[in-house]
């Protein structure tokens, strides 16, 4: 009778189900556990949640014990792309980070708020990169990361070698300082108190951007007073396209672009704060002077 067939298939879904239970639960029981030893050399499983903090892993600690990077390690705007091809990648989500069963997680922002609790509730320790305004901060988390991930000589060799680089920029010419324009495709710039001022800075450059913090390119101002430099960044590959919106699209914007001397900057340098804002800072340099030697002849 149909009744009874219906009795029979419901009968048998429910022993499937009843069969799958227990593996269910004993994959639960399996997860990780509530406390993660942590070994007493340098982390050997490392999994890293986002790009900031790949480009740390990728240089300071060993290949073979990287267990994942974030999605973006590999992208253009990843300083350290190609060292990061081969290695496995994770998403940066609670029960994708446990299952890797990692002895040290590093993170800018990858995962979230609530990651570190968790994390923390597992017994895994969570290294957290540290969003520095100015080189000085740069060059103490380039030497803190490399500590924690097994390579303290290692940090402070690179560290020394920013020290090195930054000491042998060409001196400032005397007089004011040439002004220049960060600019990105979003239309975004930045002014004081941000890192991009004091790479700026670094540079021999006044920043033609007179409003602290992160802004809007100033269209109004761009019409009737001209930076020296334009510092482009992010110009590079897919991420240079202009969204339709954005103030770079603007004619006056783009007046700029076409008329003044323009420093193409990788997206890489100055996605993140980490060692390679020097290869900014020294394109900047060289078209200062390059600008101010223009400026006496």
């Amino acid at each position: 009778m149909p009744w009874m067939s219906r009795l029979a298939c419901r009968a048998r879904r429910a022993a499937r189900a009843l069969a799958v239970l227990p593996a269910i639960v004993l994959a639960a029981c399996a997860g990780p556990p509530a406390q993660v030893e942590r070994p007493s050399g340098p982390p050997q499983r490392i999994v890293s949640l986002d790009y900031c903090a790949d480009q740390y892993v990728l240089r300071f600690a060993e290949r073979g014990a990287i267990a994942a990077l974030s999605p973006d390690a590999a992208k253009p705007f990843s300083y350290m792309r190609a060292q990061a091809r081969g290695l496995p990648t994770a998403r940066p989500r609670a029960a994708d980070i446990a299952a890797l069963r990692p002895d040290l997680v590093v993170r800018s922002y990858g995962g979230g708020a609530d990651v570190v609790p968790f994390l923390a509730d597992l017994g895994i320790p969570v290294v957290q990169i540290g969003f520095p305004q100015t080189l000085a901060e740069v060059r103490a988390e380039v030497v803190r990361l490399a500590d924690a991930l097994g390579a303290p000589e290692e940090g402070r060799r690179v560290a020394a070698a920013m020290d090195r680089r930054l000491a042998a920029l060409p001196p400032p010419a005397a007089g004011r300082a040439p002004a220049a324009l960060y600019m990105t495709p979003g239309g975004v710039t930045s002014g004081e108190g941000t890192l991009v001022h004091e790479v700026l800075r670094a540079a021999g450059l006044a920043n033609f951007q007179d409003r602290p913090g992160w802004n809007a390119l100033p269209l109004e101002r761009l019409a009737y007073q001209r930076p020296d430099v334009i510092a482009a960044a992010f110009y590079d590959g897919a991420t240079g396209q202009t969204d339709r919106w954005s103030a770079a699209r603007h004619p006056v914007v783009r007046a700029q672009l076409a008329e003044r001397p323009v420093v193409a900057l990788e997206g890489a340098w100055t996605s993140c704060g980490g060692w390679f804002l020097v290869d900014a800072i020294e394109a900047l340099a060289r078209a200062r002077t390059g600008v101010s030697e223009g400026a006496t002849r």
